[in-house]
């Protein structure tokens, strides 16, 4: 694995610290303050009313039972209806209002989440599998939104009613109030020794979680490999030992919450039983009455159940609070390439002037070797410059700092006069089209995968930039034209088609600079003379840069650079470097030189 970037890997944190990492994701509920204090009013009505019902049982008891007294009855039965009436109410509106804070909490989040993602430079993307993003972005987030939208209501709701409770359990008997208060440290014990446990544990069971999704992204984008391969079996197996693990992981952790809140009940209703015994000769003597002994019991019983709730709850915040980290992660991660403050407007209107000056660069996960090393190369304004050499001497690095994806280590790079570093990534990016040798197709229709390069243009720009593309034939065929969906990744089109749709949205964007990564590479010969033909189209009047392997496809270039070990080693017009560049004649021999009739001969009466 590569060794990670400083500046584009997730930063370090503590792992599954506490609840407090909790605060951040609270820090979303603030532009709703006055739903958050609606449903905290709710809250707090429906825990006085359920206190309430602890000194209507005593009036009950007391008054109705041993009082012997049918108005008084009447009047105990009355408050209980009543206040029930008034618990149901506040259960509704702190149901409907937290539900909904959860949903919108949530909803949010994502979206800080994806544009900050969106922002991150390639380099990130380098180090940190796509999986583990979209983990992040789904399960931690759904995670959340149950813990804001029910879990930490239950919590709240619960510890009201344990502060209440407790109150007024020292209201009603001082003495039974102070056995219980013994209990307390033996019940709280589990929650802090096995809590620790609980939420490593938790952020474990996330991460195993995050991995095993990334591994099923990884088999899913690659099936057509897998299956040619025949690597189903394997790919089976290996994804068997994710799950196996992360469900390793998972049983673990609900093992110890199980026993932590099997521990926290048994010890509560212990206390319980003690408390009955102790309150039940109490009445016996004389010293309570009946009804301040229910109504001590009631309240003793709202306590221990809050306390249960609390502590099973306490397991899902934890795993809320790892969730929270991961989230914090990627919104802490912060961007190599931003935009100055003051940022350099570019010349209007643009002219597609390079100038590449001294230029060493070293990728993030490279960092001991130099994917250009004090590269430089001028291109003048609507000149066609083809970029030839081996793999790996540099010739997509090139594009990638031009589109500034990266930063050089040092010199640098301009268009049109003016430092790319001084100007607005956006801004810079806007005036340049890639057409890449592996062209992207999105989920979507026709439509949307030509707009793509500007996404304001209306149905009749994307229809001349089709036909300009040489794409209308095709697109007007399918089954609904330029509506039809051509599935993810453009599986419903053959490779030429999906290069055509990726020129026409070049030529939707209207660049003043036009990048060509091997455009034609991987078509047949039916395929590479329609697109050649869409190119010739696209390239008039612009600045273009193309990376070629096949050098017959560049011969009539305006000018040829010769890179080598991320260096410009020869530049010229095709003629005159197979006269003064050895390796760009050696690179011509191999692809031009052709068998004289006597080698042919040979060759097949080798075969025979």
């Amino acid at each position: 694995m590569p060794p990670p970037h400083a500046s584009s890997a997730l930063p370090e944190r503590p792992k599954g610290r506490d609840v407090r990492a909790l605060r951040r994701a609270a820090a979303f509920l603030a532009p709703y303050r006055w739903r958050v204090a609606g449903a905290a009013l709710a809250l707090v009505v429906g825990s006085l009313a359920v206190l309430g019902l602890g000194q209507g049982l005593k009036h009950l008891v007391d008054s109705g039972f041993a009082g012997g007294d049918p108005d008084a009855l009447e009047r105990a039965l009355l408050l209980l209806v009543g206040l029930a009436a008034i618990m149901s109410v506040g259960t509704f509106a702190r149901f409907y209002l937290v539900s909904w804070l959860g949903e919108r909490v949530v909803a949010d989040l994502r979206n800080a989440v994806f544009e900050r993602v969106l922002r991150l430079h390639p380099g990130f993307f380098e180090v940190t599998k796509t999986g583990e993003i979209l983990s992040r972005l789904t399960t931690d987030t759904t995670l959340l939104q149950s813990i804001i939208g029910s879990s930490a209501s239950m919590a709240l709701r619960n510890g009201l009613n344990l502060i209440g409770g407790v109150v007024m359990m020292l209201v009603t008997d001082p003495y039974l109030t102070g056995l219980v208060m013994l209990v307390v440290p033996l019940v709280v014990a589990p929650i802090l020794i096995v809590g620790r446990r609980v939420r490593r544990l938790s952020r474990a069971s996330q991460d195993r979680v995050a991995e095993v999704g990334a591994f099923a992204e990884e088999s899913f984008n690659a099936i057509r490999t897998l299956q040619s391969f025949t690597h189903e079996a394997e790919d089976r197996r290996r994804f068997g030992l994710e799950v196996d693990a992360a469900f390793v992981t998972a049983i673990r952790r609900i093992r110890l919450r199980g026993v932590m809140s099997a521990a926290v009940i048994l010890l509560v209703f212990l206390a319980i039983a003690v408390i009955l015994w102790v309150g039940g000769n109490g009445v016996m003597r004389g010293e309570i009455s009946g009804g301040d002994l229910a109504a001590f019991v009631f309240y003793a019983t709202v306590v221990a159940f809050s306390v249960a709730v609390i502590s099973e709850i306490y397991g899902e915040l934890l795993r809320a609070a790892g969730a929270t980290e991961r989230l914090i992660e990627l919104l802490e991660a912060e961007p190599d390439i931003v935009a100055p403050a003051d940022p350099t407007p570019l010349p209007e209107p643009p002219e597609g002037r390079l100038r590449f000056d001294g230029v060493t660069f070293h990728y993030p996960s490279r960092p001991d070797h130099a994917a250009l090393g004090d590269f430089s190369l001028d291109v003048a304004r609507g000149e066609t410059l083809a970029l030839v050499g081996p793999s790996g001497a540099g010739k997509s690095t090139v594009f990638q700092l031009l589109l500034r994806f990266y930063d050089p280590r040092s010199g640098s790079l301009s268009v049109d006069g003016v430092d790319i570093r001084a100007v607005d990534p956006q801004a810079l990016r806007r005036r340049l089209a890639l057409v890449p040798q592996d062209p992207v197709i999105f989920g979507a229709d026709g439509f949307e995968n030509i707009r793509y390069g500007r996404p304001e243009a209306d149905d009749e720009a994307v229809r001349a930039a089709a036909r300009a593309a040489m794409a209308d034939e095709f697109l007007t065929r399918l089954p609904d034209g330029y509506a039809t969906f051509l599935g993810e990744k453009g599986v419903r089109l053959s490779g030429g088609q999906r290069q055509r749709i990726s020129i026409a949205r070049a030529i939707l964007r209207d660049p003043a600079i036009l990048l060509l990564d091997e455009a034609t590479s991987a078509l047949d010969a039916e395929n590479e003379r329609l697109v050649q033909r869409a190119l010739e189209r696209l390239m008039r009047g612009r600045t273009t840069l193309i990376i070629a392997h096949r050098l017959a496809t560049v011969v009539n270039a305006d000018r040829i650079a010769v890179i080598d070990d991320g260096r410009v080693v020869a530049s010229g017009r095709h003629a005159d470097l197979l006269h003064a560049s050895p390796l760009y004649a050696r690179l011509a021999a191999l692809q031009f030189a052709q068998p004289t009739p006597d080698a042919a001969i040979r060759r097949r009466a080798d075969r025979d």
